[in-house]
């Protein structure tokens, strides 16, 4: 029995290496090698997030830093050798933050470190002080008795766990979206939540927040982890426990940014492309290098490390998109703009989940072109990079609304994110916080995966 397993794997091993040769020459295999050999030995991409990070800095979109952010990808596009580098524009709800504070008001005073979430509305100037009303959740919250938070402030202590893939995320950013609507139809003045977020430093995590129409704005706020546990200790007391938040900040309307769009045209196919990119924009309080400065270089680089050794068949094309923090405003812009045409991406994936190593290659293809995702998939294990067979990837936020237009080829580069979730969001993602090392690696990778979907001998195609 053990025989026949044993042929029988060395058989199905053969038909695979067949089948990639078939897909891929011995010469283009040796190129991939030598694209993922300069990427690994190259400080390209992390010259170009420090370059981000320095010259411009926090990149909210409407902010006075998000024109200087295109007009530095346009050059940056352009100082690399890309063949066209063009924008298209966005549109999306401006928002400004002036200032924020708070205090635990009784039953002592201590200062209180928290953030406005995006998009919430002003205190009056002398802030809210009022007593805490304590949910363990959202569900708890919607499930309380109307007028139960009346004259309060709702706070919410959700703890997100930490997990590789971040899949605490999810559960905890429910109540950052919809917290602020719940807790006025329970009639609370303010809304106040544990950060979403896996750390245990003192920084507030930002991040959007929603109003709906016909349901009373209040201000909305997230206070760093170590703040929550403190508060948590004092209900426990049985003890009124009152604060003041304070938050001056101003919905500016209609905003307008672009997409920058950087592209090496492809010498048969230079209509069809492979997408790589991330988001250029980022929140307002530190530089923004986890989220998505890494994205924004690894992807650059990568497209210069394929267009340094070989052409492919096929483009590679680079978007930065705008607008990702406020709602995807840039995503859906472009799948807007390239709805009628989508049928020319024949793969996608995005980089936005900071810097760590890449552990994970996955698909999301129609069953004929997985022999090229297994070739692909080959080339990437010297990166120590698993191939997850479940065809069924994500692909990252800004390709959703690609993916709602149903067939995107999407794939996702899955990267340790054990530790994303400490700096998310905060004043403390910084480029400090990116290791070169995992950033290279980051890169070979991207250029591994859109030099070989480009130069394939099939046509990559979506389910």
């Amino acid at each position: 029995m053990k025989k026949l397993l044993l042929t029988l794997a060395i058989t199905s091993l053969s038909f695979i290496n067949q089948v990639s040769a078939q897909e891929f020459s011995e010469q283009q295999i040796k190129q991939t090698a030598e694209i993922r050999n300069n990427a690994l030995n190259s400080s390209l991409a992390y010259d170009i997030l420090t370059s981000l990070t320095t010259e411009i800095g926090p990149r909210l979109p409407g902010s006075e830093n998000d024109p200087l952010a295109v007009k530095w990808a346009q050059d940056k596009f352009n100082e690399l050798g890309f063949d066209k580098v063009w924008l298209e524009p966005a549109t999306f709800p401006a928002w400004r933050r002036y200032s924020e504070s708070g205090m635990i008001l009784a039953p002592s005073k201590q200062p209180l470190h928290l953030t406005a979430l995006g998009g919430s509305i002003s205190t009056p100037k002398q802030g809210i002080s009022a007593d805490i009303i304590y949910f363990e959740t959202l569900d708890e919250l919607i499930a309380s008795p109307k007028n139960s938070a009346e004259g309060k402030i709702v706070f919410i202590n959700y703890k997100m766990n930490r997990h590789i893939d971040g899949n605490g995320y999810g559960p905890a950013v429910k109540a950052r979206s919809t917290g602020a609507v719940e807790a006025a139809k329970k009639g609370a003045l303010a809304f106040m939540m544990r950060s979403v977020s896996t750390a245990h430093h003192r920084f507030a995590h930002t991040g959007g927040s929603h109003y709906q129409d016909g349901i009373k704005k209040i201000p909305t706020v997230a206070i760093a982890n170590p703040d929550a546990d403190q508060i948590s200790r004092l209900v426990s007391l049985k003890k009124p426990v009152k604060v003041n938040i304070n938050v001056q900040a101003e919905n500016l309307g209609e905003g307008k940014t672009f997409n920058v769009i950087g592209q090496f045209n492809g010498t048969q196919n230079p209509d069809q492309y492979v997408l790589i990119g991330g988001h250029l924009d980022s929140w307002d309080l530190g530089t923004g290098a986890l989220d998505d400065g890494a994205g924004v270089a690894l992807t650059m680089a990568a497209a210069k490390y394929i267009a340094d050794v070989k052409r492919p068949k096929r483009s590679i094309r680079v978007v930065l998109f705008a607008a990702e923090e406020l709602g995807l405003w840039g995503a859906k812009a472009y799948a807007k703009k390239h709805k009628n045409d989508k049928h020319n991406i024949v793969a996608a994936a995005e980089s936005d989940f900071g810097a760590g190593f890449i552990y994970g290659f996955q698909s999301s293809v129609d069953a004929k072109s997985l022999p090229v995702v297994r070739a692909i998939a080959k080339q990437l294990s010297p990166l120590n990079i698993k191939h997850i067979r479940a065809n069924k990837s994500s692909n990252g936020p800004d390709l959703i609304p690609l993916r709602k237009l149903g067939g995107l080829a999407g794939f996702s580069l899955h990267t340790d994110g054990n530790d994303y979730f400490d700096y998310h969001h905060t004043a403390d993602d910084t480029l400090d916080k990116v290791d070169p090392v995992k950033l290279q690696q980051n890169s070979a990778a991207y250029a591994v995966f859109a030099f070989m979907a480009a130069d394939a001998k099939t046509t990559i195609k979506g389910k």
